[in-house]
């Protein structure tokens, strides 16, 4: 049975604090797992939180501050003790290649792991395979920084009921489906008669960036958005010195791509209540959720058209 959901492994932004870990989250997508900006202490939560490390077969670092990327060296020795079976790719900047060396050889282990280094040099597609996408666009933060686009290609069922109603059998039927049209029966027949067309779901992952039109683009359409809101809009001109984000403006990124639910998370050590978070973000967009250690976060249900400006 397919899975789709997100296990937020951690919350917090530069350092973490005694209820919430660094940053972590993992994106169960069906047969494979994802694994997002692993911090400090990732391998512990894991453990609490019942995410195996057999299970990840990506990795995606955005960028190489250390409460994004420091948990990549313990993760990479748990892959290689647990003789992780399947290759695991590791997406990161390019620019930070040394920091993506640092951390692989962090320190002495028999390293047995099945790593495939994927440095990003450029925007656009870094993955494709029969079901799914993989896209980056550069963010605007302190240092260069990429986020994410996971997207499902859309598909067309074929509705039996029709297929039978038309006479539809055999080798016509692929043919239909890979043509768009046969002629069956004495008539013309269009696949729109008898299928019934399914929208792609698609994940957007932005960490750490200024508001920019890039972060809108990746999240155009998206079912879920998982949004950096380090500051609320009292600290706005402190957000932007740093290159982050607040609430409100994460919820703003949200609405203005057309955003099904947006998930807020890497909050400053300074906030201790995350109910403003919330209240700011909801003025903008309704469908918003405030992130927290051990939450896990179901996909939103499969929406038809794709919303947004």
């Amino acid at each position: 049975m397919s899975e789709r959901s997100l296990m937020v492994l951690g919350t917090a932004s530069q350092v973490p604090t005694k209820r919430r870990n660094h940053n972590g989250y993992f994106l169960k997508w069906d047969g494979e797992g994802f694994l997002f900006d692993p911090g400090e202490g990732i391998q512990r939560q894991m453990t609490r939180f019942g995410v195996s490390v057999s299970e990840i077969t990506k990795i995606f670092i955005t960028h190489f501050h250390g409460d994004h990327c420091l948990g990549l060296a313990g993760v990479i020795q748990r892959i290689s003790l647990d003789r992780v079976a399947h290759v695991v790719e590791i997406y990161y900047p390019k620019s930070g290649q040394r920091y993506y060396e640092n951390l692989l050889h962090a320190s002495i282990f028999h390293n047995v792991a099945k790593i495939r280094p994927c440095p990003i040099q450029g925007e656009g597609e870094i993955f494709r395979d029969q079901s799914l996408t993989i896209s980056t666009l550069p963010l605007s933060h302190s240092v260069e920084t990429w986020g994410y686009r996971i997207q499902e290609r859309d598909s067309v069922n074929l509705i039996p009921d029709k297929l039978k109603e038309f006479g539809l059998r055999g080798p016509v039927v692929g043919k239909l489906k890979s043509e768009g049209e046969v002629f069956w029966g004495g008539r013309r027949i269009f696949l729109e008669e008898v299928s019934r067309f399914r929208r792609g779901q698609v994940m957007a992952f932005v960490m750490d960036t200024r508001f920019c039109a890039n972060a809108v683009e990746l999240s155009r359409g998206a079912d879920m958005l998982v949004c950096e809101a380090t500051y609320l809009s009292s600290e706005a001109e402190e957000a932007r010195e740093h290159g982050h984000l607040t609430a409100a403006q994460a919820a703003e990124i949200a609405r203005r791509g057309g955003v099904g639910l947006l998930v807020l998370t890497h909050f400053s050590q300074r906030y201790f209540s995350f109910r403003p978070f919330l209240e700011e973000a909801r003025r903008i967009h309704r469908n918003v959720v405030v992130a927290e250690d051990g939450k896990r976060i179901g996909f939103p249900r499969r929406r038809r058209e794709i919303g947004g400006e």
